[in-house]
């Protein structure tokens, strides 16, 4: 179980660097949305085109970088959408135990399932060195290639939490604090 839980302390690691990343992506998105803004505005009152469809898609593309890529950083720090009316009320055991059954049963399943129905498409977009419908677009197949990069990445997270909970419900690693009776 050590080996395993290692394994796992370095998978954690693996996804806060990239959360980190897509951290500075947001910045970058933003400088971007900002300057294509600017410029969208300047072209009315300048009378020039100043707008780009490469630059707007790039701003699309960094979005669902950071949202994509960002889940497996999410997953670890349990920031994703949990609905707590209940769960924040029960035993630390039992959370941990209905997070094992959760991981087991919807998470893992659906990141298989998600890179099952996601490579196909990704795979053809390749084959075809998929382009933007609109002029001076960008290429759509490297951006396509995120949605099965972030499944494997929310999957090999998600074994990292398995381990997580088993290590803590066999007593390896402290389970998390009680929740507090506010």
């Amino acid at each position: 179980m050590t080996r395993l839980i290692a394994m796992s302390a370095a998978i954690d690691r693996a996804s806060d660097r990239l959360g980190s990343a897509m951290a500075w992506l947001v910045l970058g998105m933003v400088v971007l949305g900002s300057v294509n803004a600017v410029g969208r505005y300047s072209s009315r009152a300048l009378g020039l085109n100043l707008n780009s469809n490469g630059l707007t898609e790039l701003q699309w593309y960094l979005f669902a970088a950071v949202f994509l890529l960002g889940a497996a950083a999410a997953l670890k720090n349990d920031a994703h959408v949990r609905v707590d009316v209940i769960f924040g009320k029960l035993s630390a055991r039992t959370r941990t135990w209905i997070d094992l059954a959760g991981t087991l049963l919807f998470l893992l399943p659906f990141c298989a399932f998600a890179l099952y129905v996601s490579m196909p498409s990704v795979i053809e977009s390749w084959r075809v060195l998929e382009g933007s419908p609109d002029a001076g677009g960008l290429p759509r197949y490297p951006v396509k290639s995120l949605v099965p990069l972030s499944f494997v990445l929310l999957l090999v997270q998600g074994l990292s939490e398995l381990i997580k909970k088993v290590a803590m419900l066999r007593g390896d690693l402290p389970l998390p604090e009680e929740a507090s009776d506010e």
